[in-house]
């Protein structure tokens, strides 16, 4: 744990240097700190089932998968991203119990060994904390188990899961498991986003969770890039929108990330282009100086009180002369995305 957590560190410090010195553009940086984080969340996960494996033993036809939702699954991760998870898996029903010499039964076993993993991924070392991990996505939130037979997994998204829930399940991506169950996992989540839906309720749906969480998170603070009113969450909840109403007649233009989601549903002409002129360089604006700001700053963003330094930073990064120049964009631009957010919502 000490040795993965110093590796962990080291490569995180080194793409933060690379960020700010321009040698890695920030645009770049989310895949790059998620393709980090899916080499940790694999390692750990073969070396926490074979030690768990040792004590425990197996169950016949054993299948665990470890699937990535957030930022990891959209490939978006900034440095101090926290790790959205869910577990499911799968096993022969006629031989539910593990074979070891501290033998467990079917869904207990695999509880205990999705444990053992956000434990690795989360204890505190003297190396510190690896990631924060989140598996508040998976099926009935907090009520429901840590991992998930893969049976339960699809008729809880048939038949319960809220629209938020497939909203979500559009930047699922299969981190670990073998490539069968992998294609197995894949599968399933792709037959439940190409599900035929109300377009009017989904817009419904998605109108009223995002007044929601500008009830709760505020949306006035342009740079609050996430939830400020036409910032990132807009962006993302109208390509999560057009991805469960088109994904039917339209599969292609499924994608966990929410840039290119945007072109493929611009090329397939869902996404109007107009809409595409203002959304698709938004997004990549926000991302950009996201990475900027989670690299320098602990917390929220107060222009007056940044360093002249940050500010040329951000200002770099959106490729404008001065910090000036930049804000008069981020505000323009949200006013942009915001219109485009009602447009499109309201038509649905």
């Amino acid at each position: 744990l000490d040795a993965i957590r110093l590796f962990g560190q080291e490569q995180m410090f080194l793409i933060g240097a690379r960020i700010l010195s321009g040698s890695v553009a920030a645009e770049q940086a989310g895949e790059v700190f998620a393709g980090l984080a899916d080499v940790l969340i694999r390692a750990l996960h073969a070396r926490v089932e074979d030690d768990f494996v040792a004590t425990h033993g197996r169950i016949r036809g054993q299948e665990t998968a470890i699937v990535a939702l957030g930022r990891l699954g959209a490939r978006e991760m900034t440095a101090s991203s926290d790790l959205d998870l869910i577990a499911i898996y799968d096993f022969d029903a006629e031989h539910p119990t593990s074979d070891g010499k501290r033998p467990l039964y079917g869904a207990q076993y695999f509880a205990r060994l999705t444990q053992r993993l956000i434990s690795a991924l989360t204890v505190q070392t003297n190396y510190g904390v690896l990631y924060h991990v989140d598996m508040r996505l998976r099926p009935s939130g907090r009520s429901g188990p840590l991992a998930t037979h893969i049976a339960g997994f699809i008729s809880y998204q048939e038949r319960e899961a809220w629209t938020w829930e497939h909203m979500a399940l559009t930047r699922a991506r299969v981190v670990s498991a073998s490539p069968a169950f992998a294609a197995q996992v894949e599968a399933a989540i792709y037959d439940v986003l190409c599900r035929k839906r109300d377009a009017r309720a989904i817009a419904a749906d998605v109108i009223e969770m995002r007044a929601a969480i500008a009830q709760e998170k505020g949306d006035a603070d342009p740079w609050d890039l996430k939830y400020a009113a036409g910032g990132l969450v807009d962006i993302e909840f109208i390509a999560q929108y057009l991805q469960l109403i088109h994904a039917a007649e339209v599969p292609e233009i499924l994608d966990t990330s929410t840039a290119r989601m945007l072109e493929k549903a611009t090329r397939a002409g869902v996404l109007k282009t107009e809409d595409a002129a203002v959304l698709r360089p938004a997004v990549r604006l926000f991302h950009d100086l996201t990475q900027i700001l989670r690299l320098c700053l602990p917390g929220s963003f107060d222009p007056k009180a940044a360093s002249a330094g940050v500010l040329g930073l951000l200002a770099r990064a959106a490729d404008l002369p001065d910090f000036a120049a930049l804000n008069a964009y981020v505000v323009e631009t949200e006013r942009q995305v915001r219109e485009s957010f009602t447009r499109i919502l309201r038509t649905g």
